[in-house]
């Protein structure tokens, strides 16, 4: 099973990705976490990488469908997966050749995101998670990814679910929104 889950940061999708890693037996594969990993590497993309995700502003979509290719061709993934974080922009998700059983849309409002985000982690903020960075990355959501859900929505994969429930009737709803 291939499943994307999409929502603005905050909305829970490594919480989810992680019980439906867990459930259907097949890797999470978070975005995030690979660009943040990129972004300690002493190289020319690690730099890159770094400045971009630190201003708040998105990958470009050829450099983002370049490392989630790359990513997604491991054997690990042959079985499928649970993407988060990705295709963020219509141009990705047209690009995008793997295949998608579901789309997962995790609605959150802005303001439930920002507190969310404002109580995660304690002290382990991360650098990339300045408010500015966090409204930056919000206002990108709604511009570029927002088009993506209607693209998902055409094609009759996409799941809605309302992200701001507790997140063991998110689950449920995700369960049941799959087995259709």
């Amino acid at each position: 099973m291939k499943i994307i889950l999409i929502g603005i940061q905050g909305a829970g999708k490594s919480t989810q990705g992680s019980f439906l890693s867990e459930k259907f037996k097949i890797p999470y594969l978070s975005t995030g976490h690979i660009f943040r990993e990129l972004s300690k590497e002493k190289s020319k993309i690690g730099r890159y990488i770094k400045e971009v995700m630190n201003a708040g502003f998105l990958v470009p979509d050829k450099k983002t469908l370049k490392i989630v290719s790359e990513y997604l061709n491991r054997s690990e993934y042959k079985k499928g997966y649970i993407l988060d974080g990705f295709p963020r922009t219509l141009s990705q998700a047209k690009e995008f050749k793997n295949g998608i059983d579901k789309v997962i849309y995790l609605r959150v409002s802005d303001k439930e995101a920002l507190w969310r985000l404002s109580y995660r982690n304690g002290d382990d903020n991360r650098e990339d998670e300045t408010l500015a960075a966090l409204r930056k990355r919000i206002e990108l959501f709604h511009k570029f990814t927002e088009p993506v859900l209607d693209y998902y929505r055409k094609k009759g994969v996409l799941i809605e679910i309302d992200g701001e429930k507790p997140i063991e009737e998110v689950n449920k709803e995700i369960l049941k929104g799959i087995k259709k």
